[in-house]
């Protein structure tokens, strides 16, 4: 059994939650951020991320439990639930705390964007729209960026789209390796209903169009660096797909999700300042 504060660490979903704050802190380097600004960033979005974590597995440990989540430790009771729910709303108070330093505009975006993740695991999960927090976090995430440069500005509309996109791809691709827990607890968000490989394929389509988006979005000429991007984030798609044609889901879907967001928010980066609105 792993120590108490190593269980809580866990609880947090650090995966996810690193992948999103790497991508906070890409495009606040590619929007020219001095350092101590980018580390406010940095820190927001990762608070942000450590609450929606930690709020699901204490919203969800019942339902964890039931199913035997053994990479659930509020589920195992190697952590206290108390601990997590008292976590959870810290880490929330303290986000939206650092977050007001980048000013109103990046507060409530940011708020909005949190606000969705608790939204979807205190229901929306279990009903067609599950896709929407997403969606919308997602989508947001440039956001908090851009409003949160000593100028705000509100990122471009393609930008929007792309981060919605992304956002719609790794929700479906995060739930279908979970499908059949998922329908024991009583669980039947949009991939449930849709089934494993319809949601998989939306899953990927929704990437394919995002990677495109951010190639040609900004209406530049495309640089040699964004071809390279787009062929990985393509390359990545047609693994995903590959890969759920010829075997059940894995978590090597998320894994393929979250390389091609680490690879669009590095095309993002470079970018710069084209991802704010003219």
């Amino acid at each position: 059994m792993a120590s108490k504060p190593i269980s809580l660490l866990l609880a947090s979903h650090p995966g996810p939650t690193a992948v999103v704050t790497v991508v906070a802190v890409g495009l606040g380097i590619g929007l020219g951020y001095p350092p101590g600004r980018l580390v406010v960033l940095a820190l927001a979005i990762l608070l942000g991320q450590l609450s929606i974590g930690w709020s699901n597995d204490w919203l969800d440990a019942a339902r964890d439990r039931e199913v035997d989540r053994a990479d659930k430790p509020a589920a195992r009771g190697d952590v206290p639930l108390a601990l997590v729910r008292a976590s959870a709303f810290v880490a929330l108070a303290l986000a939206l705390i650092v977050t007001a330093f980048l000013g109103i505009g990046a507060l409530i975006a940011h708020a909005v964007a949190i606000a969705g993740g608790w939204a979807y695991n205190l229901g929306l999960k279990s009903t067609a729209a599950s896709f929407v927090p997403f969606a919308v976090s997602f989508g947001l995430l440039p956001a908090i960026a851009t409003l949160g440069q000593e100028h705000p500005a509100w990122p471009a509309p393609w930008v929007f789209a792309a981060g919605a996109l992304l956002g719609v791809a790794a929700h479906v691709t995060n739930v279908l390796p979970d499908l059949a827990d998922d329908a024991r607890t009583g669980i039947r968000g949009l991939p449930h209903r849709l089934g494993t490989r319809a949601s998989g394929l939306l899953a990927f389509g929704c990437l394919a169009v995002a990677t495109v988006l951010i190639t040609f979005g900004p209406g530049l000429p495309v640089r040699p660096l964004l071809v390279v991007g787009l062929v990985i984030g393509l390359a990545a798609v047609v693994a995903g797909v590959v890969l759920l044609l010829r075997r059940s889901p894995t978590r090597l879907l998320m894994q393929l999700i979250m390389t091609c967001a680490l690879v669009d928010v590095a095309m993002l980066a470079l970018a710069g300042q084209s991802i704010a609105a003219g």
